[in-house]
């Protein structure tokens, strides 16, 4: 399993974009522009945070350096949860969690396993939330 660091601002695509490929690879905003056929604008807007990634964007980064548009589209959602997990702390913080099982939930668990990681059963679950 891959540990997401959560001490610290996760890392804009478009910093990435910029540190880790244009920069090093001695290709300037302009160029990859052109190279994947957006506006310069948006390239720019994207390196300097202005801009999202986008799906659209994601593919034509992948296709152009040869890496998963989902490395680019993860970049953004942590990016996107980071600051959102922010501005709603208030909100979230007086949300009471359900904790009582029912079929949506039970099957929601049962469906994705990855979201009983700590859990070795559906009973331990049901016991856990009974609890």
């Amino acid at each position: 399993m891959i540990r997401i660091p959560t001490h610290r601002i996760p890392t804009h695509p478009g910093e990435m974009l910029a540190e880790e490929f244009l920069i090093p690879m001695k290709i300037t905003q302009r160029d990859i522009a052109e190279a994947i056929d957006v506006p310069y604008r948006k390239i720019n807007e994207l390196v300097n945070r202005h801009r999202a990634m986008t799906p659209a964007m994601a593919l034509r980064l992948s296709k152009f350096f040869g890496i998963s548009a989902d490395f680019w589209m993860n970049l953004q959602m942590r990016w996107d949860m980071y600051y959102a997990r922010k501005s709603e702390i208030k909100a979230l913080n007086a949300i009471e969690p359900c904790r009582i099982p029912n079929e949506t939930t039970i099957a929601a668990f049962e469906e994705d396993k990855s979201a009983m990681q700590v859990f070795h059963s559906i009973e331990e679950l049901k016991k856990d939330l009974l609890a």
